[in-house]
C-alpha cells in the first residue's frame, strides 16, 4: 500500500495518477515528491531520478516508461529506455515543455514556442525528423497506439509514426484545413473541420466511413473507443462507424 501522506504535504491538494502497463505513478501537482510502484522494468522504480522531481506538473506514460514535466519546464523520464524511459538524446531541447503526449512506445513534448520534441521507439513516433520543419505553431498533439497527429495554429495537421496506424495522412492532407477537434482510436484519427464535416484516416477497418459519409454534416462532437467512432450532429442524432465487433473483456 502507498501512503498518500508521503506524497501529499498539503491534504487540500489533489492527488494525480498515471500508469504504464505494469506500474503506477502518484503525485500532486506542484509537489516535489512522486511515488511509483509495480514492475521496475515498466517504470515502477524511480529512485534513480527521485531527486530531480521539483514542482511536478504533469506525468505521461507509454506502455513501459514515464515522463514528468517539472515546474521549470524540463522533463524527467524513467522506465524502459527503448520506449521513452531514456530521453538523453533530446534532454537539452526539452525546455519550456507545456504538454506531453504518448503512443505505446514514444513521447512527444509540445514546447512553449510551438515546436515538438520526440523520443522513444522511432517506428511509433519517437522520430519526427521527417516532419520537424512542419512542426511550428503546434497547438495540440493526439495519438493512436503508434502514431501522432499535431494540430497547428493555422488549423492544418501534421502526422508521423506508423503510417498504417495514422502516421500517414497524405491521402486526406488537402482536406485537413481549419481543423477544430481530433479524436483517435488505437489505429485511426478523425477530425472535425470548421464547416462541421469530418475527415478520417488510419487503418481501414476503423476509418472506413464511406457507408455513413453522407450523414457526417454539422458534426458537433466526436468520441472514440479503441476501434470505433461516434459523432454527435447538430440535430442531436448520432452516427457511428468502425469495427462492429465488441472487444472481449477477458
Amino acid at each position: 500500500m502507498v501512503a498518500a501522506g508521503r506524497v501529499l504535504d498539503d491534504p487540500e491538494k489533489l492527488l494525480n495518477t498515471a500508469a504504464t502497463e505494469q506500474a503506477f505513478a502518484l503525485w500532486c501537482c506542484g509537489g516535489d515528491r512522486l511515488l511509483t510502484w509495480g514492475n521496475r522494468h515498466f517504470g515502477g522504480h524511480s529512485a534513480a531520478v527521485q531527486e530531480q522531481f521539483r514542482g511536478v506538473q504533469q506525468v505521461g506514460a507509454t506502455s513501459a516508461a514515464f515522463a514528468a514535466i517539472l515546474a521549470d519546464g524540463s522533463v524527467t523520464t524513467w522506465g524502459n529506455p527503448g520506449v521513452g524511459g531514456d530521453s538523453s538524446a533530446v534532454r537539452q531541447q526539452l525546455k519550456n515543455v507545456q504538454h506531453v503526449q504518448s503512443t505505446n512506445y514514444a513521447f512527444a513534448a509540445v514546447l512553449a514556442d510551438g515546436s515538438v520534441m520526440t523520443w522513444g521507439n522511432p517506428e511509433s513516433g519517437g522520430d519526427s525528423s521527417s516532419v520537424r520543419h512542419q512542426l511550428r505553431g503546434v497547438q495540440q498533439v493526439h495519438a493512436t497506439t503508434d502514431a501522432f497527429a499535431a494540430i497547428l495554429s493555422d488549423g492544418s495537421v501534421v502526422t508521423w509514426g506508423d503510417p498504417y496506424l495514422g502516421g500517414d495522412s497524405s491521402a486526406v492532407q488537402k482536406q485537413l484545413k481549419s481543423v477544430q477537434h481530433v479524436q483517435a482510436t488505437s489505429s485511426a484519427f478523425a477530425t472535425i473541420l470548421i464547416d462541421g464535416s469530418a475527415v478520417i484516416w488510419g487503418i481501414p477497418s476503423t476509418c472506413d466511413v464511406l457507408p455513413v459519409q453522407h450523414r457526417l454534416r454539422s458534426v458537433q462532437q466526436l468520441q472514440a473507443t479503441s476501434a470505433a467512432f461516434a459523432a454527435i450532429l447538430a440535430d442531436r442524432s448520432v452516427v457511428t462507424w468502425g469495427d462492429p465487433r465488441p472487444t472481449p473483456w477477458w
